[in-house]
């Protein structure tokens, strides 16, 4: 699949929402810390699935909302440091867990992954319209769980078709459901942006 299929052309960078009002270092620290926060507390909207372990949560939504809002580099460092923080200790994994989670850490290097290509497609202009930007969060979901469900099955000892069952069927409503809610909260965001803009520049 190629960036065209996203709506974007590599070389031709359009920018991401985060920067519409201008990028300062403080700016960016705050707006990684920021990403690292908002999917801890997504992570707290967590129901167990009977026969997984990996429980029904908002942090994909909120990893690639972040990772298109922001692009690629601080996405992927607010992700880092939500994993790093909670692999620590602070309390901020699914259901206020902390600590190293062996059977659910593939999906945690997913989140780095994730919100590095959906910023990199955001910023080439994928997520302005909303045919596009159901590309971007199909291609972030698709890159968590290539790395999760394998990660699950060789964690856990069970082969890969029970963990595509445990580890990716459950979920895929939520998806596509988060999906279409990003296809049009953010194509409407920078309609708004791109409307405000105008008034601005006639006075």
């Amino acid at each position: 699949m190629t960036y065209s299929a996203f709506g974007v052309h590599p070389g031709r960078s359009t920018g991401v929402l985060a920067d519409v009002w201008g990028r300062s270092a403080v700016r960016d620290v705050l707006l990684t810390l920021g990403a690292a926060g908002a999917v801890g507390l997504a992570a707290q909207i967590a129901i167990p699935v009977p026969g997984s372990p990996v429980p029904i949560t908002g942090q994909t939504f909120a990893v690639l909302l972040a990772g298109a809002t922001l692009g690629a580099a601080r996405g992927a460092a607010g992700m880092i440091v939500y994993v790093l923080a909670g692999v620590l200790g602070v309390p901020w994994f699914a259901a206020g867990t902390s600590g190293w989670p062996s059977a659910t850490a593939g999906y945690l290097v997913g989140f780095v992954l994730a919100a590095a290509l959906t910023g990199q497609l955001a910023a080439l202009g994928g997520d302005r319209r909303p045919s596009h930007t159901i590309g971007l969060m199909a291609a972030g979901h698709a890159l968590i769980y290539l790395v999760g469900v394998p990660w699950l099955a060789f964690s856990t000892g069970i082969d890969v078709p029970a963990a595509v069952g445990a580890g990716l069927v459950p979920y895929l409503i939520g998806d596509v459901l988060k999906t279409l809610f990003a296809a049009a909260l953010l194509p409407a965001t920078w309609l708004l942006v791109h409307k405000r803009t105008d008034t601005h520049d006639r006075y």
